[in-house]
């Protein structure tokens, strides 16, 4: 789930339609059932495919969608996060280019510039993503910042892969990382750690709690592509140091990791050289 996961145009809008599921009431767990002690304490990790992936740009339950995840990300606190880690990370001061894996519709990355722009003057943005989803408008908005944007219509892995290992770039992904089982994780961070000296990611914290809070998400208005999603995106989520097993091992990195609020887990690492 998330602006911030790369779109996939794999399959027919009729095919996506057609085979969404009916869920049953035991699919995501009510809250009451949370103290149950006959309910496992960890919620193990999985990761299924999300519809809004699979589902063409133009298709309107596509679209409301990536609305609804505008205004999730602002719940979240995705937005602050984010323009946190990117100050502690060095954004316009031992930072000059910033990469976003998995861009979506770059409406996150921009309300991030938006908190950023008086601190951090002119910035160079690379907006990785499979789909071209960057509208005109948001365009336009990053240019008023003084934020000079590239968009990369490709897939992250083969961007990675041909990319040039970058001196002072940081890269940051939201509700990306968890669209990757654990093999595929490790070969991305690997590639990650090659081509930047920072690297943040904000990503779903994976919780029994956070699994049946995903039952909100319909009472606040979000479509059906969304609330599949979001349980799907919970269950494929990060605890612990999850992240951190997954980056390579390395005296060099210095690794931060840590859940943040109720719904969220964050992901920090920094080159210290050696």
């Amino acid at each position: 789930m998330g602006l911030g996961a790369q779109s996939a145009n794999t399959t027919s809008e009729s095919d996506i339609l057609g085979s969404r599921p009916v869920r049953s009431a035991e699919a995501i767990p009510r809250l009451t059932s949370l103290g149950n002690p006959a309910m496992p304490r960890t919620l193990p990790r999985r990761v299924e495919p999300e519809w809004l992936d699979q589902l063409p740009a133009g298709d309107p339950d596509a679209i409301r969608s990536r609305r609804d995840l505008q205004r999730l990300n602002r719940l979240m606190g995705h937005v602050d996060s984010m323009a946190r880690l990117l100050r502690r990370g060095g954004l316009g001061l031992d930072i000059q280019r910033l990469v976003d894996l998995g861009a979506g519709d770059g409406t996150l990355l921009l309300s991030i510039a938006r908190r950023l722009a008086r601190s951090c003057g002119h910035v160079r943005a690379i907006l990785v993503d499979r789909q071209e989803l960057v509208s005109a408008a948001t365009r336009e908005a990053f240019r008023k910042l003084d934020w000079e944007i590239e968009i990369v219509a490709a897939d992250v892995l083969d961007w990675l892969a041909a990319a040039r290992p970058g001196e002072r770039t940081m890269m940051v992904a939201n509700l990306f990382l968890h669209h990757f089982a654990e093999a595929p994780l490790r070969a991305l961070l690997g590639r990650v750690a090659e081509s930047c000296e920072t690297f943040a990611a904000c990503e779903p914290h994976r919780s029994r709690f956070v699994l049946a809070a995903c039952r909100w998400m319909g009472w606040i208005g979000c479509n059906s592509v969304t609330r599949h999603d979001g349980a799907i995106s919970v269950r494929a989520g990060f605890t612990a140091r999850e992240i951190s097993d997954h980056w390579p091992k390395s005296e060099a990195w210095r690794l931060d990791e840590s859940p943040a609020g109720l719904f969220s887990h964050l992901f920090m690492a920094r080159w210290r050289g050696g």
